[in-house]
C-alpha cells in the first residue's frame, strides 16, 4: 500500500487508498447519531465512484454496509486495515495508507 500524492483532493486520496484494499479485512466504526455507534468487521467488497461496500463477517440481517468517501473524510466512519487507519488526514498528508 502506498501513500497517495498530496496534490489530489482528499476524497480522491481516500478512494485510491480503499481501491488498494479491495478484498482485504477491514474494521469499521460508524457513528449513527444519537449515541449509536456501529462497530463491525468485514471484507472491503468493492469501491465505486461515490461509495464503497463492506461485506460483513457475522451472519445477521445486514450482510453489507455502504458508505461514502465523505463519511470517512468527516470521520463519521473510521476504517482500519492492518492496523492502519484510512482517511486520517493531518496537514494535507495521508497518515494511514
Amino acid at each position: 500500500m502506498s501513500v497517495v500524492p498530496t496534490n489530489t483532493n482528499p476524497l480522491e486520496q481516500i478512494k485510491l487508498n480503499l481501491d488498494a484494499c479491495v478484498g482485504k479485512k477491514i474494521r469499521l466504526k460508524a457513528n449513527k447519531g444519537r449515541k449509536k455507534v456501529v462497530e463491525a468487521e468485514g471484507i472491503l467488497e468493492n469501491t465505486y465512484p461515490n461509495i464503497f461496500v463492506i461485506r460483513l463477517d457475522k451472519s445477521s440481517a445486514v450482510k453489507r454496509l455502504s458508505y461514502t468517501y465523505a463519511d470517512v473524510l468527516t470521520q463519521t466512519v473510521e476504517l482500519t486495515v492492518d492496523d492502519h487507519r484510512i482517511g486520517a488526514v493531518s496537514c494535507g498528508t495521508a497518515e494511514g495508507m
